[in-house]
């Protein structure tokens, strides 16, 4: 299976819709997509919605907290919404959910950077 990204500019929020498998075949298109979007854009957070995300493995977690980085380094917020069972697993056991916080819907995300419309 493939992978599918899918950005949405809202407001000053980046937000990254991920839809298949996030593996070492596929991570390089989600490192560049993001990075240009977020160097490109008027992006100050992000917010992952991974709804439709089956599969990631730790090429995956490379490259999100990657982009994490470089958002924190420019004074924006990264979160997470809608993460899958197996996907959340992966979450926890590499800690990053001790820096991305968990949101259970687009519009908690954007509502915990307060930035609902």
């Amino acid at each position: 299976m493939s992978l599918q990204v899918e950005l949405e500019q809202h407001r000053n929020v980046l937000i990254v819709r991920l839809k298949g498998e996030l593996d070492h075949h596929t991570a390089d298109v989600v490192r560049f997509k993001m990075e240009d979007a977020i160097l490109r854009g008027r992006c100050e957070h992000v917010v992952l919605s991974l709804k439709e995300l089956q599969f990631m493995d730790s090429s995956g977690l490379g490259v999100i907290l990657g982009r994490y980085k470089l958002v924190k380094s420019r004074g924006g917020k990264m979160v997470v919404c809608d993460a899958q069972p197996s996907v959340m697993r992966l979450f926890e056991l590499s800690g990053l959910f001790k820096i991305l916080s968990l949101h259970e819907s687009e519009r908690s995300a954007l509502a915990s950077l307060e930035v609902v419309s």
